[in-house]
């Protein structure tokens, strides 16, 4: 069986876009173009937004000059956004579905700048083939 569909899902398109989490662990976020950016984590109750509100659980994340190069730990305090500078090309932070408030199941990363966003979910809860599993939002 493909790791697509028995260990993750992904959504190549996701800034902006609520992901779901109720059949997973969690989800992966990359961000590239990241140089410069402001990206901010929000939940909601559903795909549409309801209930939307920040979600300051950010406390670490990884970033890459370029892709392939060797990625570099960051830390901060617990926030709904991280900063990129310049020189930061790769942005990698992972959410994980018990950081959620309650009865919120969606999240979603967004971009400032011109930050593109893929969504990973991951250790999935139901394993399917690719071409049956639901989708992502």
């Amino acid at each position: 069986m493909w790791a697509l569909g028995r260990l993750f899902n992904i959504l190549p398109i996701a800034d902006d876009v609520y992901v779901d989490l109720k059949s997973c662990a969690g989800v992966t976020f990359i961000g590239v173009n990241a140089a410069g950016d402001t990206w901010t984590l929000t939940e909601a109750k559903d795909a549409a937004g309801t209930g939307a509100q920040v979600l300051a659980t950010m406390t670490q994340y990884y970033v890459s000059a370029t892709n392939g190069a060797v990625w570099q730990k960051l830390t901060q305090a617990a926030a709904s956004t991280i900063v990129t500078t310049a020189s930061q090309d790769v942005l990698v932070v992972e959410i994980e579905g018990v950081e959620l408030s309650a009865l919120y199941d969606w999240v979603k990363l967004t971009s400032t700048g011109a930050g593109l966003v893929y969504a990973i979910t991951r250790d999935l809860a139901i394993q399917r083939a690719p071409q049956n599993l639901p989708a992502m939002v």
